[in-house]
Formats: C-alpha cells, sequence, structure tokens
C-alpha cells in the first residue's frame, strides 16, 4: 500500500509540473499564431482525447494526421509528465517531415527571433509563476510562527554545536551581523543563509558578550549526513503518543500520554535530546521521571541493543509563540521571495559540490527520491506537499534553462546564435545536437536511478 501511495504521489508531482511547464509553451505559441498540433497529459500512446475535427475519440489518430489549425488535447498512457508538439521545431520528437517544404506562416521556424524566445522560456516561467502562487497560498493560508527565543535550552554531547562553542543558557544575539529575534532566525542563519559560509555568532553568556565562529561547510557536512545541528530551546515537553508494550519501555511500565520531565535528574528540553540521550546509553538503566495524571513518577528503563526503547515521541514547545497572519499582497511578495530564495539555494548547493563540501551522490536525487520526499511530504499534510511541488517546480525551472542540448536552455542557444549571425543553423546540426542531448540526458538519468537505488 505503502508503494502504491508514493507512485501516485510521485505521479501527481510530475505530472503537475510538466504540465504547467509544457502549458506555457503552449500558450505562448497560442499567441504568436504557432499551431501546436498536440497537448499531451501523459507520455506515449494515446488512450483518448478530443480535437475539433473528429471530436472525442479513444487510442490512436490516424497515420498522417492532419491537425490542421487545431490542437488534439490528449490523455496517453504512462502518466509520468506530458508534452506539447509546436509545429515546425525540431524538439526531442525528431519529427523532420517539416523541412522538405518551406516555412509556413503558422510554423515556429517562421517567428521572429524574439517570439521564438518568448515561447522558449515560457516553460520555465510558469514554473516559476507556479512555485509563487504555491508559496503565496501557502502563506495566505497557514501564515507564520516564530519560536520568540534565542536561548540555548541544551547542547547535545559530541554535535557540531558543541564543537562551535554553544553552551546552555546561551543567548544567541547576532550571526553575520544580521540581529536575531526568534529560533527560525537561528535555524535559518546557521544553515541555508550563506549557504557554507563562515559563521560568526555573538551569544550573550552569564552576563558577557562572546564571539564564537561556525565552519559553514562543516554545518552542510553535518546536514547532508542527516545529523542534527544539537541545540534546542527551553519550553519544550516530550511526550509518548505510543508505548509498545513489549518492548522496554511497555516493559519498563511506561505509558502513552507520559510526559518526559527528566532523564538521570537532567532535564529533556526536546526530542533530539532525548532520542540522543537514549541512543548513546544502550543496554545501560536510565531513570525517566514523566508526568502522568499531575502526579510525578521514576521509572527504570534500560535501551535495547540498538538504543531504542520502542516509544513514539510527541513535542509540545510551551514557550512564547509569535502567529502572523499575512493578506494576499503580502503572502504574493512573501512568495516571490520564497521562489528566489529557493534558486539561491539550488546554486549554493552545486556551488558546495562543486568546491568539494557536499557529493553529487548525496546531494542530487533522481526519480526515486522525489518519490520517496513526494510521500513524506504529504503524510505531514497538503501545505507541506505543496511547499514540495513549490521547490520541485523553481528547480525544473533552473534545469530546464541549462544551455544544454534537448533542454529549453539549448534551443535557446540556437536562438542567440542565429539572432547574432543573421542565420539559421543548419537543421541537419541541430538534430544532431538534439540527439546528442537526448542520449546524454537518457545516461544522466540512468545514473540518477542508480544513484537513489544505491543510496
Amino acid at each position: 500500500m505503502n508503494i502504491l501511495l508514493t507512485i501516485f504521489y510521485f505521479v501527481i508531482v510530475i505530472s503537475v509540473l510538466v504540465v504547467v511547464h509544457e502549458m506555457g509553451h503552449f500558450l505562448a505559441a497560442k499567441a504568436f499564431g504557432i499551431r501546436a498540433d498536440i497537448f499531451s497529459v501523459g507520455m506515449g500512446t494515446r488512450l483518448f482525447g478530443y480535437h475539433k475535427n473528429t471530436g472525442f475519440t479513444f487510442g490512436k489518430l490516424p497515420e498522417n494526421y492532419d491537425y490542421g489549425d487545431s490542437t488534439d488535447y490528449r490523455v496517453a498512457l504512462l502518466p509520468i509528465g506530458g508534452y506539447v508538439k509546436i509545429a515546425g521545431m525540431i524538439d526531442e520528437s525528431m519529427d523532420k517531415d517539416f523541412l522538405n517544404t518551406p516555412p509556413q506562416p503558422w510554423e515556429f521556424r517562421s517567428k521572429k527571433g524574439w517570439q521564438k524566445f518568448i515561447v522558449l522560456i515560457a516553460g520555465v516561467t510558469m514554473n516559476f509563476i507556479l512555485a509563487v502562487v504555491i508559496f503565496a497560498v501557502v502563506t495566505l493560508i497557514s501564515g507564520a510562527s516564530f519560536v520568540k527565543t534565542t536561548q540555548i535550552g541544551w547542547v547535545a554531547p559530541n554535535s557540531i554545536a558543541e564543537k562551535i562553542g554553544f553552551e546552555k543558557n546561551d543567548k544567541i544575539l547576532e550571526i553575520n551581523g544580521r540581529q536575531i529575534q526568534s529560533w527560525n532566525a537561528i535555524l535559518e542563519s546557521l544553515t541555508f543563509e550563506d549557504l557554507g559560509k563562515e559563521k560568526v555568532i555573538k551569544v550573550q553568556r552569564a552576563g558577557n558578550t562572546v564571539l564564537l565562529n561556525a565552519s559553514g561547510k562543516e554545518i552542510l557536512r553535518t546536514l547532508a549526513d542527516k545529523k542534527s545541528l544539537g541545540i534546542e530551546p527551553p519550553g519544550q515537553k516530550v511526550y509518548f503518543q505510543a508505548v509498545e508494550t513489549v518492548k522496554p519501555a511497555g516493559i519498563a511500565g511506561l505509558k502513552k500520554g507520559d510526559t518526559v520531565v527528566a532523564i538521570n535528574n537532567e532535564s529533556v528540553s526536546g526530542v533530539i535530546q532525548f532520542t540522543t540521550t537514549i541512543k548513546s546509553n544502550k543496554e545501560k538503566p536510565l531513570t525517566l521521571t514523566v508526568k502522568r495524571n499531575n502526579e510525578l513518577v521514576n521509572l527504570t528503563v534500560t535501551p535495547n541493543s540498538d538504543g531504542i526503547i520502542g516509544v513514539m515521541l510527541g513535542s509540545v514547545y510551551q514557550g512564547p509563540i509569535e502567529h502572523v497572519k499575512y493578506n494576499v499582497f503580502q503572502s504574493i511578495g512573501l512568495g516571490f521571495t520564497q521562489s528566489v530564495d529557493a534558486i539561491n539555494l539550488f546554486f549554493g548547493s552545486f556551488a558546495q559540490i562543486f568546491n568539494g563540501t557536499l557529493t553529487f551522490k548525496e546531494s542530487v536525487g533522481g526519480p526515486i527520491m522525489i518519490a520517496q520526499q513526494a510521500s513524506d511530504q504529504a503524510s505531514m499534510g497538503i501545505l507541506s506537499f505543496m511547499n514540495f511541488i513549490a521547490l520541485l517546480s523553481v528547480s525544473l525551472a533552473i534545469i530546464n534553462i541549462l544551455p544544454l542540448p534537448a533542454l529549453d536552455g539549448g534551443h535557446l542557444v540556437f536562438i542567440i546564435i542565429e539572432a547574432i549571425t543573421r542565420k539559421e543553423v543548419s537543421p541537419k546540426i541541430k538534430i544532431a545536437i538534439q540527439q546528442s542531448g537526448v542520449v546524454l540526458l537518457m545516461l544522466l538519468m540512468i545514473f540518477v536511478v542508480y544513484n537513489d537505488l544505491t543510496r
């Protein structure tokens, strides 16, 4: 069932992104009087569709079907995207029959350079607009919540936070000159802001101001290894959403709904602290103080050899939180800002790959990783799923605009060359480059799938 859900969410994500992208090309082509023979939702064999001349039909259209000046709107067999077939354009279909006839007014090849340019960038433009719209809608619906504390409630032993020099009760004042007003700002400044760069952190400690230095590259490496920074704010309460009766927790007498107060008399400030403490004390007895029905109960539990006691954890922050709501115009502005931030994060991540901070294997994912992430985000709720689609939409826009054969950016290179030389590039050259580009993309796809599987 989980596999089917994963496939389902993957199909939704890819279909939305590709169809929106192709819709951009389609609308721009129509605006300039260019015929679009096919607009397909899905790839491969035509299942059914509508064309002005034949009406609604099932199955394939006849060989050498004359689409005329109308489009066949179809649904194809493979629900993994879609495409638009623009008349008079050498694209991935490698259709070159039109080259045997003179350019027609309704063909892509007969249009002016600036018109071709707009048609080609319309796809990535739509992907960017989609991201802005999704981010804006999510912001409008949910607003934003800020954890209004900059004080550290706990530092994990042997963590990157401890290496930086953070201590319990430190109050973070500034990071790289930016005044810090919330826990959200701490996490953002330490991780994605100034990606990979050195961090200068000003903290208040026991009435004194202390400067700490952190390596942005080491922080990225920590995140790439799926480890936490190792800090948590004060005011968090950890409770048990479920307890397995046959595991150490159940045997020790822990119950669903118990709130963790302390482990070995040390107060617990969050889930990371709890799990870190449990995992670092394999097969060692621990005294858990829990609150149950307004009473404190002390129980001894011994984590197994895997560092597990058999509980599902929940967390509630009981400190100050600021909830902010935004109007439509503010949401659109924030949606645009988030989309631009996503672009910066994309290029920043690749910069860290090239300088050796991150590895290609860890950082680049293919369809399997996308499917897993889509399923994970969907399980967290519709808004998380929408944010995931928005981020992928930005990534798709960037990748498509790269000047590589078979991508929109590759087509743009031809348009720019023709605008400079005032002469059309030979169709044979275009076809040869397109074919090589398709082969390279297929090899890249094989590699990223292999990368997904090995990871």
